[in-house]
């Protein structure tokens, strides 16, 4: 089976009422510029030009809040897209607020053929979620997903770790919030603290103060854990690499290879439930996930060498997804 893939198309952040604590959408997407229907259409070309596989490459509009834009605009863009769904591309996928839901905006975009809406909770919090000026509750995130799903389209949800007035008790019951809706997918973003936001100057003040890595790796390891068993893809775990976050950024959850160091802790924890008392073990992995199991600069390795155990890990080329297997003497 292919693999997904999508066209990104990164709209700024216009027609929002809102403008969060950690918001500065410029650095996010690492876009200032408007995109028009040109601009899709030239992204659509070259991704067949490409070679990509049309029936499996969605086109997706990031960076804002889509269905808050204004109307006139987002049709703009929708029609350009549409062009190309009947070309053969999959189909458009979006991201939005989840008070940017209604059943008009959702017949819309059904007639224009978007498959896939992601919904920003954020937080399933109603504390966090006014103490970052997020305008919406978690009663609108239970509501705008029951209609997306009822309309048929593919539903995923996103969350953010650590946001000011958070815990990690509050991220895991937002995740568990979450699961119940029966998203499809899931995306996890820990915070970043950009500069010109709310939530900068509360850094800046002291009054906030950020998850340690180390801690935002644990707990998102567990989420990891927690999505997966529920059979809910986690498609995105750490904002995307970024020279405007890198330069903007005062301070938070921010590391080019956030999500490894997070599959890495599972497989560190995997091991460590099977190893029990021993002082030496073999695993197999899959071959893909070799370097996940080492850990950056084999530091799960390094890890049970300090405690006096001695770990080898044998890659399967034949294994698939997740998954580490002790080997015994009769293996």
């Amino acid at each position: 089976m292919s693999k997904r893939a999508s066209v990104a198309i990164f709209v700024p952040h216009i027609g929002c009422p809102h403008r969060c604590s950690f918001c500065d959408q410029r650095a996010i997407t690492g876009s200032q510029t408007v995109p028009r229907a040109h601009d899709v259409a030239a992204a659509c070309e070259r991704a067949a030009e490409c070679g990509a596989d049309l029936k499996n490459t969605e086109i997706a509009f990031f960076g804002g809040s889509f269905t808050a834009v204004p109307r006139e605009y987002m049709l703009e863009l929708l029609a350009a897209a549409k062009e190309y769904v009947k070309k053969g591309f999959r189909g458009i996928r979006l991201s939005t607020r989840p008070d940017a839901i209604d059943s008009e905006v959702l017949g819309i975009l059904k007639d224009y053929g978007v498959t896939s809406i992601e919904l920003g909770a954020q937080s399933m919090s109603d504390e966090v979620l006014a103490k970052n000026e997020r305008g919406h509750t978690s009663a609108d995130v239970v509501n705008a997903s029951k209609l997306v799903k009822s309309y048929g389209f593919t539903l995923g949800l996103q969350m953010m770790v650590g946001l000011y007035g958070s815990s990690p008790d509050t991220d895991i019951y937002t995740a568990e919030r979450l699961i119940a809706l029966e998203p499809s997918e899931a995306r996890i973003y820990p915070t970043v603290i950009l500069k010109n936001t709310r939530l900068g100057e509360l850094f800046l003040s002291g009054e906030y103060r950020p998850y340690a890595l180390n801690d935002a790796v644990a707990l998102c390891a567990r989420l990891l854990d927690m999505f997966e068993a529920a059979g809910i893809s986690v498609i995105k775990l750490g904002l995307h690499s970024s020279q405007d976050v890198e330069k903007d950024m005062l301070g938070g959850l921010y590391h080019p290879a956030f999500r490894e160091l997070c599959e890495s802790l599972r497989y560190r924890n995997e091991m460590e439930r099977l190893i029990g008392t021993d002082k030496e073990a073999a695993f197999t992995v899959p071959q893909r996930e070799l370097s996940k199991a080492l850990g950056q600069k084999r530091s799960n390795i390094e890890y049970f060498r300090s405690k006096g155990v001695e770990v080898r890990l044998i890659p399967d080329p034949q294994a698939l997804g997740h998954k580490i297997k002790r080997q015994t003497e009769d293996d």
